[in-house]
């Protein structure tokens, strides 16, 4: 299974819905939502449950989120380890 990384640094909404939309291809998909907390709106609130539900990953690098929290360094580490890696 393909592994692809989503990093969300601006578009919120769009790099959600982007994450939620490759889980139907059958790739293991984890987002990192990066330099500002989760937005409230609930379009994101229902791509957060989605993601969690078809068990893709999702990680902050800052804290309070809804997620689980990852530093900017460790996440740099690991993205060496995605087939691919989407700015969104």
């Amino acid at each position: 299974m393909k592994k692809v990384a989503v990093i969300v640094s601006d578009d919120q909404h769009g790099g959600l819905r982007m994450g939620v939309g490759l889980t139907l291809a059958d790739i293991a998909v984890t987002v990192f939502l990066m330099d500002k907390p989760l937005e409230a709106a609930d379009d994101i609130d229902l791509n957060v449950e989605t993601l969690g539900d078809l068990d893709a990953k999702l990680y902050s690098n800052v804290p309070g989120s809804k997620c689980e929290i990852m530093g900017t360094e460790d996440i740099a580490r690991i993205l060496t380890d995605f087939d691919a890696v989407i700015q969104y």
